[in-house]
């Protein structure tokens, strides 16, 4: 049994009140060992080792993987033939990774063992160092396949990095497959068509308390039976978290981006400061954390990262000040990540301190693609909080990184009713959210039953709480994720 800490939400202001309930901690960092879940079967093939036809195999544009990419002939009917295994017959999502660095789309004719093709349009990326992803969901028949990616204009197709071929996704491209390299557009999150989307997924809990609950039939669950788009990496600075061991710790978040990634989540890396929380206490760990996590996972479109979950007892200016310091460590690694920002309070938009959202429309952050966060819990957070959301939604980029059915304590009777009131609105504003918490503690806004993350079988409601129940049911629907 791992140490159980109360996570403590006071109506004035939030705080953690660090409660030790056990003594023996269980850490279960994931590893690259893990096996592959049967349900998504996922296997990655390098455009360079295919078959090309008027095209080569090049190095010379920074991130690819593997050892290169196929630079195609400007020509009509150049191509690359993968070829694929599939173990029965079935529908697959094909996902290419490429880069273009016209402003225009290089179209290529997906086809399966020669038959009907499917146009893939493959937009402009901006640069040829910049790589994106682009899908099309085929049907393979079981045995050996060729898959061919065929240019169908003068100009060739974009420079291919590789294929991955997802056999456990029915008909429907994977969130991070479908959307690609995310970006704030005014005050939306919009994918990498330029529309606005809305992601939905879960929080882990600390993960230096519940990792056992973030293991390879939950992450199953929750990208197949509940249609999670986002996991949220929850790892505390404080706490017995970070501080204590950070390799051990910095593994373990890079071990979760890697989980989210097979099965096509977005992976939302949380930099959990609570106490202290002035989150400057912490800005030399921070330097080196997400400068070694955004070197790493650079050439990913599926990462975010929130540089300060919840600032408290500090002021707007001191956030701002930490965030705009934040913000350029990040870029100099990953220039295209979209990056979080607590707000004050609490992530109350400073209501919980008694200030508004004014502060931070009146005193903006200076910089580009990045967004605010917002916390709530239903059954205490209610009409102030509410109200303040709706003025600041028109106004300024916003994602609900963290919101329970509850009380601010994580704990006590669930407030459904208010709960849709919020998602609601934030479904009508395109507003992303990822609810706290994927583990089975024992207060109610847990999503599993105690017990739970001991065993293997996390689908279904039988395991769920109350609050599980409730939010699993509407995540199964997904946003229509548009393309053009």
């Amino acid at each position: 049994m791992a140490p159980r800490f109360l996570r403590s939400r006071l109506l004035g202001g939030p705080v953690l009140a660090a409660t030790l309930l056990a003594t023996s901690a269980v850490f279960a960092a994931p590893t690259s060992g893990w096996a592959q879940p049967a349900a998504l079967a996922v296997t990655e093939h390098q455009a360079e080792s295919a078959t090309i036809s008027q095209g080569l195999a090049e190095s010379n544009h920074a991130g690819y993987t593997g050892t290169g990419f196929v630079n195609y002939d400007n020509a009509t009917g150049s191509y690359v033939e993968f070829t694929v295994g599939a173990a029965s017959s079935g529908p697959a999502t094909l996902t290419f990774r490429y880069a273009n660095g016209t402003t225009v789309n290089r179209p290529m004719a997906v086809t399966v063992n020669g038959g009907t093709a499917v146009s893939v349009a493959f937009p402009g990326t901006g640069a040829w160092s910049t790589w994106r992803t682009a899908t099309a969901s085929v049907t393979l028949p079981a045995g050996t396949n060729r898959i061919r990616a065929t240019a169908t204009t003068s100009t060739g197709g974009p420079n291919l990095d590789r294929l991955t071929v997802d056999t456990g996704t029915v008909g429907v491209g994977r969130p991070a497959d479908v959307n690609g390299q995310l970006r704030v557009c005014g005050v939306k999150l919009c994918n990498q068509y330029g529309q606005p989307i809305q992601l939905r997924g879960m929080s882990t809990h600390g993960i230096q308390w519940y990792s056992q609950c973030v293991k390879t039939a939950s992450l199953d669950a929750l990208a197949s039976d509940w249609g999670a788009d986002v996991l949220r990496i929850s790892m505390y600075v404080q706490e017995g978290g970070y501080e204590t061991d950070p390799r051990r710790f910095t593994d373990m978040v890079h071990g979760y981006i890697e989980e989210a990634t097979r099965r096509g989540m977005y992976a939302l890396v949380d930099w959990h400061q609570l106490d202290p929380g002035d989150p400057n206490a912490n800005i030399s760990l921070a330097r080196t954390f997400f400068t070694e996590v955004a070197s790493r996972h650079r050439n990913k479109t599926n990462i975010i990262y929130d540089i300060a979950n919840e600032p408290n007892n500090v002021s707007w200016a001191g956030i701002k000040s930490y965030a705009e310091q934040m913000i350029p460590v990040i870029r100099a690694q990953d220039p295209d990540g979209v990056v979080f920002v607590g707000t004050h309070g609490w992530g109350s938009l400073g209501i919980s301190d008694g200030r508004t959202e004014q502060d931070i429309i009146g005193n903006p952050i200076n910089a580009t693609n990045f967004m605010y966060t917002f916390h709530f819990y239903a059954a205490s957070h209610q009409d102030e909080y509410f109200t303040a959301l709706q003025r600041a939604a028109s106004r300024i980029p916003i994602f609900v990184t963290e919101f329970g059915t509850q009380t601010y304590t994580g704990d006590g009777g669930n407030d459904f009713a208010y709960s849709q009131k919020y998602l609601d609105f934030l479904a009508a504003n395109k507003i992303g959210w990822t609810n706290w918490n994927f583990s089975d503690d024992f207060r109610s806004g847990a999503v599993f039953k105690e017990g739970t993350c001991a065993g293997s079988t996390f689908t279904g409601t039988t395991v769920l709480k109350p609050a599980g129940v409730w939010i699993r049911d509407r995540m199964r629907t997904p946003d229509d994720f548009p393309t053009a």
